[in-house]
């Protein structure tokens, strides 16, 4: 394995009967940490891919519907979730972030974004928590996809008056 990849592997690793979150120099939790596609293209080379028949098995237990997972195991054992907290992968450039560098999954008060929607009535610094950001930076994203809605909702409504004035045409 190559001295960066140990080193990064190294520096992520917390031993589950550590119980303090690591800080930065200001006192706030570490911030995510991102795994370059590069970076992970390495560490397979290295260490080679899972056996199939753990493939398998993984793809057998893991729910396809939220009904199948909405009373599973808490803390969720299904890190490849697009709806888990603990990472997130980019499509576009195929690297990982680690919302939590400091902690496992075990770790985390809260694993799924599904079970936080459904709980409702969260502040902006709880989901701010859950997802290792601040509470400015969620109010951000939620000003941003608020502003999606409302264009989303503006272009068809006026698809619909276009489809109305074409109809009327002919």
């Amino acid at each position: 394995m190559s001295e960066t990849a140990k080193d990064m592997i190294q520096e992520q690793n917390i031993h589950a009967d550590d119980n303090e979150e690591r800080l930065t120099p200001q006192g706030r939790p570490s911030r995510e940490k991102t795994l370059s596609r590069r970076m992970l293209a390495r560490m397979y080379r290295e260490q080679g891919p899972l056996p199939q028949e753990t493939v398998s098995w993984l793809d057998a237990v893991r729910p396809s519907l939220r009904s199948e997972c909405r009373n599973g195991p808490r803390p969720c054992p299904h890190v490849s979730c697009r709806y888990h907290l603990f990472l997130d992968v980019n499509p576009e450039t195929g690297s990982i972030k680690l919302n939590f560098p400091g902690k496992e999954v075990w770790e985390l008060e809260r694993t799924c974004a599904l079970d936080v929607a459904e709980r409702g009535g969260v502040t902006l610094e709880e989901v701010g928590q859950f997802m290792n950001l601040t509470r400015e930076r969620i109010r951000q994203l939620e000003s941003l996809g608020l502003q999606k809605v409302r264009t989303t909702i503006q272009e068809r409504s006026l698809e619909d008056d276009l489809t109305d004035f074409q109809t009327d045409r002919d």
